[in-house]
C-alpha cells in the first residue's frame, strides 16, 4: 500500500500535479514572507528610531551650540527681519514655520550658548528637527532594501544609524543637518524606488517617485550648497540609465525621448522651479530691515522697510558737485570713511586716516568734483561719465582722496590712502580716473558698480576688510591695489546721493528684480561661504580625521554640575564602517578579477560578487561623491560635515559585512548557511547595542564627574586623547 493507504499507482499519477502546485505556492510564498518580514522589520526600526530622537528632547533647557544662529535665525523669519546666511534658506525657514506652529513667538534673542530658554517655547522647534532625524534610519533600511533585496542586510544598515549617538545628538537640537540628511537621502530613497518602477515607465508610481526625486533635490539645495552633491549623484545615475534605454533596440526614439523629457522635466524643470519659490518665500516674509542689510547691495537694500533707502528719492544720475556715500560691494565691508585722526608715526605719511565704516555717519559723505577745477554752480550742470577724472572732496573736514607711494598700514604690498590738503586744494595725487562697470556710461545711484583708478600710481582703490589697530577706531583698512583684476574689493556704489541742482526720483524703481536679487544673493551667499575662516578657540577639523572619528565636538557644558552633550560618533560603528571600506576594496577586487577571469564559480558567489560590484559600487561612489569634494574646500571645516557621507559608509558597511558572512558560509549546507548568518548577524547586532549602552552619555548628557575620574559614567572610555569629554 501507498501514501495513506492510496495505491501506489496513484500516488505516481497525482505526484507531479501536486509538486507542481507546492512548488508554485512556495514561489508566491517566499516573496510575500520576505515582503512580511521586511514591513515589520520597518515598524520596529522606525518605532525605535522615533524613541531614540524624542528622548529627553527638552533636556538641556538652555541653547546649545549653533542653536544660537539657527534658532536665532528661525526668530527672524516670525518676526520678518531680513538677516544673511550662507546658506540658503529653507533649513532656517521650517525651523521658524516649525517655532510658529508650536507657539513661539520669535522674541528669545539666542545670545550665546548655555543661554536659558526660560519660558520660551523651544521644543517645537528641536522637536522638528528630531522629527526629520527620526526619518533617517528608516529610510536607510528602505534603500538598502531595494537594493539588496535582503532584509538582514538592510536591518544592519539601519542599526548602524539608528545607535550612532552622532546622528542621534544632531538629530535632537535646532540645526540644519538632520533637514539636510532628510532631503538628501529622501533624494536617493525617491531615485531607487523610480529605478524600481523600470518595468512600468510612465505609470503613476512611476512619475510619482520620479517627482518625488525632484522635490527632495530642490529641498537638499534649498538647505546647504552641499546639497549639490546628492544632484550630482541623481544625475550621474539618471544619465546611466538614459544611456541603458539608448541601446535597447525594442524602444522607438520616440519613446527614448518621451523618457529624456520625463526626466528633464522632474529633475531639472521642477527642482528649479521650487528652489526659487524657496527664494520668492524668503524675500516676501523677510521685509524689514535688519541685520542683513549690509552683506547686499544698496538697491538690494532700497526693498526692505526702515532701511533708509526704502522709498526715498534722491537724483538718480552722478554729476560734478553732487555730495555722495561711496558703499564698496564686498560684503558687509561699509562705507568709504574719513575723519580728523591721523596716521600714527611709522605707519605710512602722517596724513589723514581713510578706511571703511559699516555705519551710516556725516563723515561718510564725499563732494565730487573736477579734477582741475573747483565746482561753480553757475556753470552749467555735468554729469559723471565713465573715464573722467575727478577729486573726491572730504566734506567734514575739505581733504582730497589721496595715495602715494607709501605701504599700507597692514597690506604692505599695497599703497596707502589717505586724506590730504586743505579746503580742496591738494596735489596731482588726488586725481582719480571713474570706471563704470557696466554701460560704460554715466554714473547711476544704487546700481551702477564703479572702480577708481589712482591716476598717478595706476592703482585702484579698494577695502581689504582687514580691521585697523585702535589707533584706526577699528574700522576696516583702505588701499590702493597694485592688482587692477576686478572684484568685489576694488568695486563701489553711489548710495547716498544730494544735489541742489538735480531733480529727485523714488528709488523705489532702482530696486532689483526677483532674478536680479536671487542671483546677488547667491554671489553674497557663495562669497562668504567659501571666505569662512575659523572663530578663535573654535574647534575646526580635516577632512582626514572624519572617518577615523578623530575628535568631536561639545555641544554644551564643560564643569561636572553642567549637563554635558558631546557630538561623537559611536565608536565601534565608525570604527567598523572605517574597516568595511577597507574590506569593500578588497572583496570588490576580488570579485571583479574573478569575474572578469571566468573563474569557475557556484550560483551563490555570483550573486554575492553581483551585489557587491553593483549595489555596493553605488555606495561606494556616493560615499565617495559625499566625501571627497572636502579635500578641495578652501573654507574652514568642521566634523558634523561628514555626517552625510557617513549615513552611504554604513549602508556600505551593511553590504560589505554580510558580503564577507555569505561567501564564508558557502562551503555549508544551506540549512547551517542560515544558522550561521543568524549567528553572525545576531553577535554583530548585539556588539551594536552595547555600544550604545556604552556611549550613549554623550548624546543624552553626562552629569557629574569628568570622564578621566572613576565614578564618571564614561570612565574608561575617552579611548583617544582627542576625544574632548
Amino acid at each position: 500500500m501507498g501514501l495513506a493507504g492510496v495505491p501506489p499507482a496513484a500516488v505516481g499519477v497525482s505526484q507531479p500535479g501536486s509538486l507542481l502546485r507546492r512548488r508554485r505556492s512556495a514561489r508566491h510564498e517566499r516573496p510575500n514572507r520576505s515582503m512580511k518580514e521586511a514591513g515589520a522589520a520597518l515598524g520596529a526600526v522606525t518605532i525605535l528610531s522615533f524613541m531614540s530622537r524624542l528622548y529627553q528632547l527638552a533636556e538641556p533647557p538652555h541653547v546649545c551650540w549653533d542653536e544660537t544662529h539657527f534658532g536665532k535665525m528661525g526668530s527672524y523669519y516670525i518676526n520678518g527681519t531680513f538677516f544673511f546666511d550662507v546658506h540658503p534658506p529653507l533649513g532656517k525657514m521650517l525651523i521658524g514655520f516649525a517655532g510658529h506652529l508650536t507657539g513661539y513667538n520669535g522674541s528669545f534673542s539666542f545670545l550665546k550658548p548655555g543661554q536659558s530658554y526660560g519660558s520660551h517655547s523651544y521644543v517645537g522647534m528641536r522637536g522638528f528637527c528630531a522629527f526629520l532625524g527620526a526619518c533617517l534610519p528608516p529610510f536607510v533600511f528602505l534603500i538598502v532594501f531595494r537594493m539588496s533585496l535582503s532584509v538582514g542586510v538592510a536591518l544592519l544598515a539601519s542599526m548602524l544609524v539608528l545607535l550612532d549617538t552622532g546622528c542621534i545628538t544632531l538629530s535632537q537640537y535646532i540645526l540644519l543637518d538632520p533637514i539636510l540628511m532628510f532631503f538628501i537621502l529622501g533624494a536617493v530613497l525617491s531615485m531607487v524606488m523610480f529605478q524600481s518602477y523600470s518595468s512600468r515607465p510612465f505609470s503613476a508610481l512611476w512619475w510619482l517617485w520620479l517627482a518625488l526625486t525632484g522635490v527632495n533635490l530642490a529641498g537638499a539645495m534649498g538647505v546647504k550648497f552641499v546639497g549639490l552633491f546628492v544632484v550630482i549623484l541623481v544625475g550621474v545615475n539618471t544619465a546611466r540609465d538614459l544611456w541603458k534605454l539608448l541601446g535597447d533596440l525594442t524602444l522607438t526614439l520616440d519613446v527614448i525621448l518621451y523618457h529624456l523629457a520625463a526626466r528633464v522635466i522632474c529633475l531639472i524643470l521642477l527642482p528649479l522651479t521650487l528652489y526659487a519659490l524657496i527664494f520668492v518665500v524668503h524675500f516676501t516674509v523677510l521685509n524689514k530691515s535688519g541685520p542683513g542689510d549690509g552683506f547686499f547691495s544698496s538697491a538690494f537694500q532700497s526693498r526692505l522697510i526702515g532701511n533708509n533707502l526704502h522709498n526715498a528719492s534722491m537724483p538718480e544720475y552722478l554729476a560734478y558737485g553732487s555730495v555722495v556715500t561711496l558703499k564698496n560691494v564686498r560684503a558687509a565691508a561699509g562705507y568709504l570713511h574719513s575723519h580728523w585722526h591721523l596716521y600714527p608715526e611709522g605707519v605710512g605719511a602722517r596724513q589723514q586716516q581713510v578706511t571703511t565704516y559699516s555705519h551710516k555717519d556725516h563723515n561718510n559723505l564725499w563732494i565730487v568734483k573736477k579734477h582741475n577745477a573747483e565746482y561753480d554752480s553757475e556753470t552749467p550742470l555735468e554729469f559723471v561719465h565713465h573715464g573722467d577724472i575727478i577729486r573726491l572732496e572730504h566734506k567734514a573736514t575739505g581733504c582730497n582722496l589721496h595715495s602715494h607711494q607709501q605701504e599700507a598700514p597692514l597690506t604692505k604690498k599695497h599703497l596707502q590712502v589717505t586724506a590730504y590738503g586743505t579746503n580742496g586744494t591738494g596735489d596731482s595725487n588726488d586725481f582719480w580716473r571713474i570706471e563704470v562697470t557696466s554701460d560704460k556710461h554715466k554714473v547711476k545711484v544704487l546700481r551702477s558698480q564703479i572702480r577708481l583708478l589712482h591716476l598717478a600710481t595706476s592703482c585702484v582703490l579698494g577695502s581689504t576688510g582687514k580691521t585697523l589697530p585702535k589707533w584706526g577706531w577699528e574700522q576696516s583698512e583702505v588701499t590702493c591695489s597694485p592688482y587692477l583684476r576686478e572684484s568685489p574689493d576694488t568695486l563701489w556704489n553711489v548710495e547716498d546721493h544730494e544735489h541742489h541742482r538735480l531733480p529727485k526720483i523714488s528709488v523705489s524703481i532702482l530696486k532689483p528684480s526677483f532674478l536680479e536679487a536671487l542671483v546677488e544673493s547667491h554671489i553674497v551667499m557663495l562669497r562668504a561661504n567659501s571666505g569662512m575662516k575659523p572663530k578663535e578657540h573654535e574647534v575646526t577639523s580635516k577632512p582626514w580625521h572624519w572617518p577615523m572619528n578623530f575628535q568631536g565636538l561639545r555641544f554644551s557644558g564643560v564643569n561636572t554640575t553642567d549637563v554635558r552633550i558631546y557630538l561623537l560618533g559611536n565608536p565601534v560603528i565608525w570604527w567598523l564602517n572605517l574597516s568595511g571600506l577597507i574590506l569593500y576594496v578588497v572583496l570588490a577586487l576580488c570579485a571583479a578579477v574573478s569575474l572578469q577571469r571566468g573563474f569557475i564559480l557556484c550560483s551563490e558567489v555570483k550573486d554575492v560578487f553581483t551585489l557587491l560590484l553593483g549595489s555596493g559600487g553605488q555606495l561606494m561612489s556616493w560615499w565617495l561623491l559625499h566625501y571627497v569634494p572636502f579635500f578641495f574646500m578652501g573654507r574652514v571645516l568642521y566634523y558634523h560635515h561628514y555626517f552625510p557621507a557617513m549615513l552611504f559608509s554604513s549602508m556600505l558597511t551593511a553590504v560589505t559585512l554580510s558580503s564577507l558572512l555569505q561567501l564564508c558560509t558557502t562551503v555549508l549546507c544551506p540549512s547551517r548557511q542560515r544558522a550561521v548568518n543568524a549567528i553572525g548577524m545576531s553577535l554583530l547586532t548585539g556588539a551594536l547595542l552595547h555600544s550604545f549602552y556604552l556611549f550613549h552619555p554623550l548624546a543624552y548628557g553626562m552629569v557629574g564627574s569628568l570622564a578621566d575620574e572613576p565614578d564618571s559614567p564614561m570612565a574608561g572610555l575617552r579611548w583617544m586623547d582627542s576625544w574632548d569629554f
